[in-house]
């Protein structure tokens, strides 16, 4: 069975058991892996978890990385991945159909805890939703990782080095010079919300309304940006199109866009009954950045590959696991 048609597969299940139905799962990895620098952790031989992960690139290769690992250390690992949506997806963490998966605190903090305002720094943000969702839900955040998937704008790297730009003021101070270099590339909902375009300006102190505004679907804007259409594109900060088409982000330096970084998270329960599993995943959360993600993230949307063998690959060239002799 291919790993598309083994996430297909998993996603139909665990739609059928969120409604009811009672089914179960019994999904391996679609491949086989050694031991690296993770070695086969005694308590965790033969241990069954579910892991769980969102419907989008880099939410399956982050879970088929966790899959990895735990394989590796000797858990019955079964591949939950690719279930469609936030909710649905938090909701088999909850109900205990997944044992593990990977959330993103911006996401825990405002989405699932109900706040409006987020913690401009990333340690607050974390320690915030950790505490709170443990408290209320029973969830565990692990520690979370440098990915951090949030807004912002990007440009060309030749833009960039042109104009010397390297933050979101250095652009607003290029503005200010030069009005005509203030042409972007938004989506058209971006343009409208509080937390988009209108506050990052008040933020930022520039008038929305004295710059070019080209408004385009979210795919479309990484390539209008890279082919000149505009100066400055909305992206997300851990898109593979970033790194392909050799865009350059710039830093958010007065944290105005929410924290979104990556975090495994747990239920309590099933953490302290088998806390090897946290032990296992802190060396591969700390080696995850923005760039390695928008690499492993390129390799599935740009190149084409499958996300557990893009996960896998990586894990073997960090080292955490081994290719089994053939």
């Amino acid at each position: 069975m291919t790993g598309r048609r083994i996430r297909l597969t998993a996603l139909l299940v665990v739609s059928a058991v969120l409604s009811g139905c009672g089914l179960e799962s019994s999904f391996a990895l679609p491949f086989e892996v050694g031991p690296g620098s993770i070695r086969p952790v005694p308590e965790l031989a033969g241990v069954d978890v579910a892991v769980g992960s969102k419907d989008f690139t880099e939410n399956q290769v982050l879970g088929y990385v966790a899959e990895v690992a735990l394989d590796a250390a000797g858990a019955e690992v079964r591949d939950m991945t690719n279930i469609q949506g936030s909710n649905s997806s938090r909701q088999a963490l909850i109900t205990g159909d997944v044992d593990v998966s990977w959330d993103y605190t911006g996401t825990g903090w405002i989405s699932y805890l109900g706040n409006t305002e987020p913690i401009p720094e990333e340690r607050a943000q974390y320690e915030a939703v950790r505490d709170a969702d443990l408290a209320r839900n029973g969830l565990r955040w692990l520690d979370y990782s440098a990915v951090n998937n949030t807004y912002a704008f990007a440009v060309t790297a030749d833009y960039a080095r042109a104009h010397d730009l390297r933050t979101t003021s250095d652009m607003v101070e290029l503005i200010a010079r030069d009005p005509s270099q203030g042409v972007f590339c938004l989506e058209t909902e971006f343009t409208s919300r509080d937390d988009g375009f209108p506050g990052v300006a008040r933020a930022y102190g520039f008038d929305p309304g004295a710059v070019r505004v080209k408004t385009f679907g979210t795919g479309t804007i990484y390539t209008a940006t890279a082919q000149g259409l505009c100066n400055f594109g909305e992206v997300f900060t851990t898109d593979g199109r970033i790194t392909a088409l050799d865009l350059v982000v710039l830093e958010d330096d007065r944290k105005f866009f929410p924290q979104y970084n990556a975090a495994v998270v747990l239920r309590e329960d099933f953490h302290t009954a088998h806390p090897q599993v946290a032990e296992v995943l802190a060396p591969v959360v700390e080696a995850l950045d923005n760039d390695t993600i928008r690499a492993l993230n390129a390799e599935v949307d740009v190149d084409g590959r499958d996300p557990a063998a893009v996960a896998r690959d990586w894990m073997v060239r960090e080292g955490f696991v081994t290719l089994p002799a053939t």
